[in-house]
């Protein structure tokens, strides 16, 4: 059922007084863990966009021994990481994998970093990033993580993300858009478009439900709770502790968390800190877990000038591989309000892309030519799929198209020689094969946001194709359809 934001947001209890002071007690309770009692935050992220509340914190998109020891060994020696943000990400991409790759990929990271722990002598607690909503390879992920690292006493599935308007009320998980009138309204999230994804789509909104669907009956209703907002908005860390350390043993438990604001995970956070002395957890989570987790204080979005972006005569570059309605949405408004003497458009065709290797060819050559004029002139660029969604004829064809698209928009970044004032990357996968294949990102720094729940990126290491670059990773849900346009907007001038 479609529910009033505001009312809806009205009839829950109110904020505890001491809520706002929760993020920096879990701040204090990290920077103060000098004997590393505390595991080091991994999160293992499907898409790029789960650092997207985030800054000043790191994010690897390699995964071998040498390097995740390296990472352990910055985040060990409590002098030198004072200040230090107690976590990093690796960018998994997995939901662009089939099911049985993904699972070999989280099952051999998690060994990798078994062996880079016990080489510098510091645990870590994995968090699995997901989509808010909730599309993604689950149960599967956790389950590989387990069969590496071991049976936890419970899963915690918090998939709450303020920034994008995703809610948890009393189990049932919704998405915030506008009405026809305008007023803003929660959406059961089964009744988005996100819901009829080709390759993750599910049936139920309730949180409970939709872990007994994706599991097929596996992990049954009765093995599931949930921490509520009652709990904890009136009994606090103190009350969700206790209901945590009170789960079942012997069982697979899966832990539903409640959220309406951020304070709200703050307050689980305390808890889990807390708990994890006598139990041991393992994440599957929206973005705002993990700024939470790991004590970020929230800040605003990066300005131009903060990036020194009028140093660089060159245009910027929107490379746009999403499929999703708001995508498609941000696009017409960033076409139309950017006129052609600011903004040239490609667009490439994904049913003449999929017909031959010659026809994408053609299409890489042809934004190629049209970019390296319109950047050297000063002018941004836009490079986009057709708005058609192309769907296979089952889940693992889709995904098949989808990797055709990527390699072509993957193949153009390449071969691009002039270097852009930015490059904006609109879509999880995109952003992903962008950064890691087209601009060959190793280890990069999570700047902070571009706008709202849009995550920035640099990185400065030699071997990737433009040091220093300002990167954003623009999920294809995040934003008002104004979102894009004022990012590049405010960017050129």
């Amino acid at each position: 059922m479609v529910l009033d934001l505001t009312s809806t947001l009205a009839a829950v209890p109110p904020l505890d007084a001491a809520a706002s002071e929760y993020r920096s007690q879990v701040r204090s309770l990290l920077e103060h863990d000098t004997g590393s009692q505390i595991p080091l935050l991994v999160a293992l992220d499907d898409d790029p966009t789960g650092t997207q509340t985030c800054h000043d914190v790191s994010v690897l998109t390699v995964w071998d021994v040498a390097t995740l020891t390296a990472e352990f060994r910055r985040h060990t020696n409590a002098a030198a990481t004072s200040g230090q943000t107690p976590g990093f990400f690796i960018l998994t991409n997995s939901r662009a994998l089939h099911p049985e790759p993904a699972r070999q990929l989280i099952q051999e990271i998690c060994r990798h970093l078994q062996e880079a722990s016990a080489a510098v002598g510091r645990s870590f607690e994995v968090v699995l990033r997901g989509d808010s909503t909730l599309r993604g390879h689950f149960p599967l992920e956790p389950e590989a993580v387990e069969s590496v690292l071991g049976v936890a006493d419970a899963w915690i599935l918090c998939p709450f993300f303020l920034q994008g308007g995703r809610y948890t009320i009393s189990d049932v998980h919704y998405v915030a858009e506008k009405s026809e009138d305008g007023t803003s309204v929660l959406v059961p999230a089964a009744e988005t478009p996100f819901a009829k994804d080709a390759t993750f789509g599910y049936k139920s909104s309730n949180l409970r439900d939709y872990v007994v669907e994706k599991s097929s009956g596996a992990i049954p209703a009765g093995h599931m709770t949930s921490i509520s907002l009652d709990t904890i908005r009136q009994g606090g860390p103190g009350a969700i502790q206790t209901q945590l350390e009170s789960l079942p043993t012997g069982r697979r438990n899966v832990v539903v968390i409640n959220a309406a604001a951020e304070e709200d995970v703050d307050a689980v956070v305390m808890a889990l800190l807390k708990a994890s002395c006598s139990k041991r957890f393992l994440f599957r989570t929206g973005a705002a877990f993990v700024s939470a987790r790991l004590g970020i204080a929230p800040i605003e979005p990066i300005s131009a000038a903060q990036l020194s972006l009028e140093k660089s005569p060159a245009g910027g570059l929107i490379i746009a591989g999403s499929y999703v309605p708001k995508t498609t949405a941000q696009l017409d408004v960033l076409t139309t309000e950017h006129k052609p003497d600011v903004l040239t458009t490609v667009v490439i065709n994904v049913d003449e892309l999929l017909k031959s290797d010659d026809a994408a060819k053609e299409a890489v050559d042809k934004a190629l030519a049209a970019a390296e004029e319109s950047i050297a002139a000063g002018r941004d660029v836009l490079i986009m799929t057709s708005r058609r969604l192309v769907v296979g004829s089952d889940e693992a064809a889709s995904l098949d198209i989808g990797a055709t698209v990527a390699r072509t928009l993957v193949s153009f970044l390449v071969q691009l020689k002039t270097k852009p004032r930015y490059v904006i990357a609109k879509g999880g996968i995109t952003s992903s094969d962008m950064a890691t294949k087209g601009l060959n990102f190793r280890r990069a720094l999570v700047v902070g946001q571009a706008a709202p729940g849009v995550p920035l990126w640099r990185c400065d290491e030699p071997t990737c194709k433009w040091p220093g670059l300002p990167y954003v990773v623009f999920p294809g849900n995040v934003g008002s359809n104004e979102t894009l346009s004022d990012v590049v907007k405010a960017w050129r001038s």
